[in-house]
C-alpha cells in the first residue's frame, strides 16, 4: 500500500530560527533552513497518522493544508513534543466516530493527563476542549490496514519511542540506537535520525553518530531531523554522503507501508 510521510517540522526543540540569534542559518533567505519543531505526518489509504503535536502544530496543519486526523502517537513527553494538543482542537470537533485517539507509553499517557488535567478531566463547563481519549501502547499498533510498531531509543538516560511502519522507520531525540532497535531497521526504504549538529550533545546524536547508524543499517534513503541552527541545509548536504541528506518542512516522500 502507497503512503506519503510530509515533514511538518525539522527542528530542535527552540526552532530555527532561535530567537534572539544573529547566525547565519537564523538569517537565510533559504526556506528549508527555517525549522519548526520535529514532527511527522503518513498519510495512507484516505487516512492520516501524525507523530507527536509539537508547539508549531497550528503553523504545520495550516502549511500542509491538514483538515483531518485519524490518530496521533507520541514519542515522549517534551515540550517541544506535546505542546500543541490543545490545536487539536478543530480536527476534534468533526472526528468520527468518538474522539481522537492519542497513543502513548503508559507512563506518557499519565504524564499528558497530569499536564493536561483540563482536557481530559472534561469537567470545563463552557466547552471548547480538544475531544481526545490516551490510549496507552502496547506493543504493535495496528491502524488503519497498517502497522506501527514502536521502538525503544535511548534520549539522554531516559528510553523513549520511535515508530517503524512498513518500509519507514523514524527516529527523533536519539543519543543512542540500542541493538535490538538497530535490528529491527534492517531493510527499510526511509530511515529518519536525530542529528542535531556536529558538537556532541548529551541527549542527541551528532551527525557523524547518524552517519555511523546509516552504515549499520543501510536504508535505501536516510534523512536527519531535529535539526538546529548550526547546520545550514545546502552546505551541510553536500557534504553529506549519497542517499543521505537533512530533512526539512514540508518534505514529501513517498513509499510502501
Amino acid at each position: 500500500m502507497q503512503a506519503t510521510l510530509t515533514v511538518l517540522g525539522s527542528g530542535t526543540s527552540m526552532g530555527v530560527p532561535t530567537i534572539g540569534c544573529n547566525c547565519a542559518v537564523c538569517h537565510s533567505s533559504d526556506p528549508r533552513d527555517r525549522r519548526t519543531r520535529p514532527s511527522i505526518l503518513v498519510s495512507y489509504n484516505h487516512c492520516q497518522v501524525m507523530i507527536d503535536t509539537t508547539p508549531d502544530f497550528r503553523e504545520q496543519a495550516l502549511r500542509e493544508n491538514i483538515t483531518r486526523l485519524d490518530a496521533v502517537l507520541y514519542t515522549h513527553t517534551h515540550a517541544d513534543h506535546i505542546l500543541g494538543i490543545d490545536d487539536l482542537r478543530p480536527l476534534t470537533f468533526s472526528h468520527k466516530p468518538g474522539k481522537l485517539p492519542l497513543y502513548a507509553t503508559p507512563q506518557a499517557c499519565e504524564f499528558l493527563r497530569n499536564m493536561f488535567r483540563y482536557i481530559f478531566d472534561a469537567d470545563y463547563k463552557f466547552g471548547g476542549l480538544p475531544l481526545v481519549e490516551l490510549r496507552p501502547i502496547d506493543g504493535t499498533l495496528a491502524l488503519f490496514c497498517a502497522k506501527f510498531e514502536p521502538l525503544t531509543v535511548i534520549h539522554g538516560d531516559a528510553p523513549i519511542l520511535g515508530f517503524r511502519f512498513g518500509s519507514a522507520a523514524y527516529l527523533t531525540d536519539h543519543s543512542e540506537v540500542p541493538p535490538e532497535t538497530r535490528e529491527k531497521l534492517r531493510d527499510l526504504d526511509i530511515l529518519f535520525l536525530d542529528a542535531l549538529r556536529h558538537k556532541p550533545h548529551p541527549t542527541h546524536s551528532t551527525v557523524d553518530q547518524a552517519l555511523k547508524v546509516v552504515e549499520d543499517v543501510k536504508p535505501k534513503r536516510a534523512f536527519f531531523t531535529h535539526i538546529c541552527h548550526d547546520l545550514p541545509h545546502q552546505a551541510t548536504n553536500a557534504k553529506l554522503p549519497p542517499g543521505v541528506q537533512l530533512a526539512f518542512d514540508g518534505m514529501k516522500l513517498e513509499f510502501e507501508i
